[in-house]
């Protein structure tokens, strides 16, 4: 069978998702005939029907399905090749990815022992997709919930779960208090997508009730109060980055990292 080409991914991914030849058209910048031309090309050359096509409709086979979902990571792992040659071409300031609320005793810690000035920290809710698609160099991970499967790894440090209510909340007294219960709190949310102070904003203003890492305990004001959660297990941080290693300074964060987790402080958060 012969290879498809990018182009050829490109433009079954786009009717993949639009399920229209005029709108794929246009998001790909070409005409409808060119289009469908090649569609029916691909699956000459594959052998298989990739799509169901009425006058009204255009659905995608069993076959399709599984090229859209393989199409995808394709070109995503391509455009993350690329962005990790330009980096490595162009060095610039070394991105590493993190958790909003994670570890952030240790990670203020780490900062200051790289000593690394121009290091740029990506605050988002899935940190090993930022390394997957290029635009991060290495990021911290929950190793009981993130695949890290492909990465270097380095064990870091430990955190208990902690719910974070506001200050007059009737669970703010509380010596600990199960998820179940937090889950049935009006404002419940596991993962907001926001950071750290905005999430620590939202729950002073009465606006939310979330669960974060214990290491931001310190860091809490007045209006908020941390409580135990008493049925969720400790999560396990790790630094991780793509395997082979070539910029020095990813060395230089790696060494600063197994050198913090080494000390009693980072075994016993």
């Amino acid at each position: 069978m012969d290879r498809l080409e990018i182009r050829d991914l490109e433009y079954f991914v786009a009717i993949g998702e639009e399920l229209h030849f005029g709108r794929a058209a246009e998001r790909l910048g070409i005409a409808q005939p060119p289009l469908s031309r090649a569609i029916s090309r691909i699956e000459r050359r594959m052998k298989v029907r990739l799509l169901e096509r009425t006058s009204r409709r255009v659905e995608l086979t069993p076959a399709g399905v599984i090229l859209l979902e393989e199409g995808r990571g394709v070109l995503q792992s391509l455009d993350a090749a690329v962005l990790r040659a330009r980096r490595a071409a162009e060095p610039g300031p070394v991105v590493l990815a993190v958790y909003p609320g994670a570890a952030s005793q240790f990670l203020a810690r780490l900062v200051r022992a790289a000593e690394m000035p121009e290091l740029t920290l990506k605050f988002t809710r899935d940190t090993p997709a930022a390394v997957q698609d290029g635009t991060a160099d290495a990021a911290l991970v929950c190793l009981s919930t993130d695949d890290v499967a492909g990465f270097e790894t380095i064990s870091l440090t430990r955190e208990r779960s902690m719910a974070l209510v506001p200050r007059d909340h009737h669970l703010a007294a509380a010596a600990a208090v199960p998820a179940a219960a937090l889950r049935r709190e009006p404002g419940f949310e596991e993962y907001p997508p926001a950071s750290l102070d905005e999430i620590v904003d939202r729950v002073a203003a009465g606006l939310l009730v979330t669960v974060v890492g214990d290491s931001i305990a310190a860091r809490l004001p007045p209006a908020v109060v941390g409580v135990t959660v008493t049925d969720l297990p400790p999560s396990d941080l790790a630094l991780v980055w793509p395997a082979p290693v070539r910029r020095p300074e990813l060395h230089m964060l790696a060494r600063a990292a197994k050198t913090l987790a080494d000390e009693p402080a980072a075994r016993q958060t």
